[in-house]
């Protein structure tokens, strides 16, 4: 029987999850996506992501690929409503697409981009879904020292120790502070992260925006490549994936 490869689009409220990946004695955003398209397509289905988001991570956009024996582009398209019904509330299918047999929703992404989200006051309509943080910070300096992260390729004072990683560089494209009325957001974008790299990065800057570290200490903590110079990892709630960009995906 005729196997093709889909890409799927979905986006995810994390805070009930223990990330995305499928692990014993857990509930994950892959384990009940792959038990809903194995239900509705009536074969295994086992997906791939892009990524691997924590426990209480967030994605807005979040892609993932699957092999399907006898279905076609139309039918698997035609299949998110059905697909979405299947699905806990937290966790939403936006599109399925056919894609070459090659390709590959981990290593074809070029950019990632994440966003963490910060409130001042206390908002009921913002629990679980960002960072409530009373203290006043120095936005400027942020700013000045989250440019500072373009200088740099080697993150590895921002991340957990990883087996599977062969190597600690990164190529950061932008990151910046933005004020809103309703808060703050850091963005940012590369072509890879590392496990836990973006919250502490995060808890990093934010001692910059507390005057409690300056612009060269930044770099030495840098440059010292140990994790334990940096910052604290700041609360997952704030932190979503908001985009990941491929050559072939519009």
């Amino acid at each position: 029987m005729n196997t093709q490869r889909f890409f799927i689009e979905l986006s995810y409220d994390g805070t009930a999850y223990h990330g995305w990946q499928t692990q014993p004695n857990s509930v994950t955003v892959q384990q009940e996506l792959d038990k809903a398209l194995s239900v509705f397509f009536r074969q295994p289905v086992m997906t791939l992501g892009c990524g691997r988001t924590d426990t209480g991570v967030h994605a807005s956009r979040f892609f993932a690929h699957m092999d399907l024996q006898g279905i076609t582009e139309s039918a698997a398209s035609l299949a998110i409503g059905s697909i979405n019904a299947l699905l806990p509330y937290a966790i939403a299918v936006k599109r399925i697409f056919k894609v070459d047999d090659t390709a590959h929703a981990r290593f074809d992404a070029t950019s990632r981009s994440y966003e963490y989200h910060f409130h001042f006051h206390k908002d009921p309509f913002k629990l679980n879904r960002s960072w409530l943080y009373k203290a006043r910070l120095d936005v400027a300096a942020m700013n000045a020292a989250a440019a500072m992260l373009l200088n740099f390729t080697d993150f590895t004072s921002f991340s957990k120790t990883n087996t599977d990683t062969a190597t600690n560089n990164c190529k950061i494209t932008a990151a910046y502070f933005l004020e809103t009325e309703e808060g703050l957001i850091f963005k940012i974008s590369a072509d890879r992260f590392l496990r836990n790299m973006v919250r502490a990065i995060v808890g990093t800057l934010v001692l910059v925006g507390r005057n409690e570290i300056s612009f060269p200490e930044l770099e030495a903590i840098i440059e010292s490549k140990n994790r334990s110079n940096a910052g604290q990892s700041v609360p997952a709630c704030g932190l979503y994936l908001v985009n990941i960009i491929y050559p072939f995906v519009n």
